[in-house]
């Protein structure tokens, strides 16, 4: 927990979920500078109805909300989550700051978009085309990020689909975008969600923006799926961070009795996963929540959990993730159930399942990945 001090004020921010002795910080200073260039230009006045677009743990939210009507607009379950507790470690209401999920579309108008830059092209690209709208409406937009994500690629889009984006000087190795809408402009509907045809496994797939590897399989899920297990009729089985939910309607394919529960932190995941099992198999047979890795799920409610955790949250590499569904997996397996997972060999997962579950086996490997399963005893 560090104190960030900035011209509206001094405020306490954690990262979420909390780690104990986690070195990284909760802002940045992209963060830091957009806030500095609001206080400097006098670009809000006192009641401004601001939109915070990729707001990682309410660092702008927070430090806007005091003075201002604020809308937090994210993908991130785990980001709503820790805007919240945010603002009450800072004696502020947590309904203080409206939450959007990324799936609809902020209502305006707004006087300010201030928009932290996503790690994901694709995703910067359908929140621009849908920010569009507001920005004729009245609104103005603003952008930050570390220069080390602001390309000519980044720019590039903002150009093509709002107008002219010059940037600002560097501060802190952080950069601001200043996009001016060209009412001229056509840009056209947002490209997503796509619909994409997998060869292997022979499925096609809707994929909204913010899903990750959304034109191909990557490697890593393509070598999982070869190695799913098979398990009694009606078992219940857990896709885990499920992405487009691939893994799943596979699991699905091997096993026709089974029960479904996709869970993820991404409200665009959730939203693919849950039309693609629609596509392939209707209505029935499976649930899906938005959920901080397993913990909305009763204990001894599942048979089996597949997972390929990631090893990234907003813009930070981490393995805290991965710990924290092992954990949770654990809780909900019912004894004898079976935690499968894959992971790059370097992240060394063994380890953390011996020691929540004993022991674990190897069940395929080659020179990038890794497969384990454990059960629970």
């Amino acid at each position: 927990m560090e104190t960030m001090q900035v011209p509206q004020g001094r405020f306490r921010l954690g990262r979420y979920p909390w780690v104990r002795r986690d070195p990284l910080r909760a802002w940045d200073a992209a963060d830091e500078y957009l806030l500095r260039h609001l206080d400097a230009e006098g670009l809000l006045a006192a009641g401004d109805r601001v939109l915070v677009v990729n707001d990682g743990f309410g660092a702008l939210a927070v430090a806007l909300s005091a003075a201002h009507r604020v809308t937090a607009w994210s993908d991130s379950l785990l980001a709503h989550r820790g805007i919240g507790e945010n603002l009450t470690r800072n004696g502020f209401e947590p309904r203080r700051v409206a939450l959007c999920q990324s799936v609809a579309d902020p209502t305006g108008p707004f006087t300010w978009i201030l928009l932290k830059l996503p790690r994901s092209h694709a995703l910067l690209e359908d929140q621009l085309h849908r920010l569009r709208p507001l920005l004729a409406a009245g609104a103005m937009l603003l952008a930050a990020g570390m220069a080390r994500h602001v390309h000519r690629s980044t720019l590039a889009l903002f150009e093509r689909i709002i107008g002219p984006s010059p940037t600002s000087l560097a501060w802190r190795k952080a950069r601001l975008i200043l996009p001016r809408l060209d009412v001229g402009l056509h840009p056209g509907p947002s490209p997503w969600p796509k619909r994409v045809h997998l060869d292997e496994p022979g499925l096609t797939v809707v994929h909204h923006a913010a899903v990750f590897s959304r034109d191909r399989l990557d490697i890593g899920t393509r070598f999982f799926l070869h190695h799913l297990p098979r398990v009694d009729a009606g078992a219940d089985v857990v896709d885990l961070g499920c992405g487009n939910g691939i893994v799943g309607l596979v699991a699905k394919r091997l096993n026709p009795s089974a029960r479904l529960l996709f869970s993820d932190e991404s409200f665009m995941a959730l939203a693919s996963a849950q039309a693609n099992w629609r596509a392939h198999y209707g209505e029935a047979g499976a649930r899906f929540v938005a959920d901080d890795c397993l913990g909305a799920q009763p204990a001894r409610s599942a048979d089996l959990v597949l997972v390929n955790p990631p090893f990234h949250q907003q813009q930070a590499v981490t393995t805290a993730v991965a710990r924290r569904m092992f954990r949770d997996a654990r809780r909900v397996l019912r004894p004898g159930g079976e935690l499968r997972i894959i992971g790059n060999r370097h992240l060394g997962y063994h380890r953390d399942l011996r020691r929540l579950f004993g022991g674990s086996e190897i069940v395929a490997s080659n020179p990038k990945f890794v497969i384990c399963r454990a059960r629970k005893g």
